[in-house]
């Protein structure tokens, strides 16, 4: 999308009073922000130029005066300061939906209610789209939306494993040297898991990065829906990984808890450690685009705090 701006000037009468309304109910379908009380920004694009053009008309029509502007720049004002007025707006719907897909994954550990539930996450996802179309610049509170929702997905979608007895324990001996495989852009839940295999399972475990669909057949999948090796109940990835390993180490049931609380933040645990993790791999994915560096990065993480964990308990 072009970093050109168009700004909406408009100055309404006192009446109608519907026409107030009509207009900020439109502004806000559209996804506007408010430069000051009467100006209002989207950025440049032929749908919003057209239907800016089409609501100022309105304005006109009924006695108010409006009028339409496209900029390359705002004096005293600078893009990251447009951006962030746009991330702000976004940000309450993000924070909103946040709420709705939290309250909707602790039903998922209710029995009942499942059909009304299923309505409910159709709901929140038409939502999600909603203000995914109008979230212009990519807002950062996104992040945890999302990944609520693939929390969720892990959850309902159904396993290509077949059901049947519960399955044994891993047998270490058969995964040394492998190759694994989980979805691209790692945070808290992949790093960990991966830190875990290499670190007590498969010290010379190698990692890739691809998306379910693409899976190479020779991998190990980990932390993707319908896996064998993901989100078991309401267990996280690194929980999964924990009890199949068969391990016993109470630094490490520590951190499955900050894990847990990091990757789902459903409450079942009381980690403040919890969302000093989530920001400090925030940071290394936004600073780093290269999944592996990423990777390493936290590897690294999850080793000091391993080590922090010993003087803790």
């Amino acid at each position: 999308m072009s970093t050109a701006l168009l700004l909406l000037i408009v100055s309404l009468p006192p009446k109608p009073s519907s026409l107030r309304v009509r207009v900020w109910r439109r502004l806000r379908a559209l996804g506007a922000v408010a430069l000051k009380r009467t100006v209002y920004l989207l950025p440049d694009s032929g749908d919003h130029r057209e239907q800016l053009q089409w609501l100022a008309q309105d304005v006109q029509r009924n006695g108010g005066e409006a009028t339409l502007v496209r900029a390359e720049r705002i004096e005293n004002l600078r893009t990251d300061d447009v951006v962030a007025l746009f991330h702000e707006a976004r940000a309450t719907d993000y924070r909103a939906l946040a709420a709705r897909y939290r309250s909707l994954l602790q039903a998922l550990e209710r029995p009942q209610g499942r059909a009304r539930l299923a309505q409910q996450l159709t709901y929140a996802h038409r939502q999600y789209e909603k203000v995914r179309e109008l979230d212009f610049f990519d807002a950062p509170a996104r992040e945890e939306v999302d990944r609520l929702r693939e929390v969720i997905d892990m959850r309902t979608r159904p396993s290509d494993v077949p059901r049947g007895p519960r399955p044994a324990a891993l047998d270490l001996r058969q995964l040394q040297g492998c190759r694994w495989v989980t979805r691209p852009r790692p945070h808290v839940d992949r790093i960990a898991s991966a830190w875990l295999i290499r670190r007590f399972i498969d010290p010379e475990a190698t990692f890739l990065f691809a998306e379910p669909d693409a899976f190479p057949a020779d991998a190990v999948p980990f932390d993707a829906p319908g896996v064998e090796l993901g989100h078991n109940g309401d267990d996280c990835t690194f929980e999964t990984l924990l009890k199949r390993a068969g391990l016993r180490d109470r630094r490490l049931d520590t951190i499955a808890e900050i894990v847990h609380e990091a990757d789902v933040r459903d409450g079942k645990f009381v980690r403040d450690e919890a969302r000093g993790i989530d920001l400090a791999i925030r940071g290394l994915a936004a600073a780093n685009p290269d999944d592996e560096r990423v990777l390493e990065l936290g590897l690294a993480l999850f080793e000091g705090l391993y080590a922090a964990a010993d003087r803790k308990v």
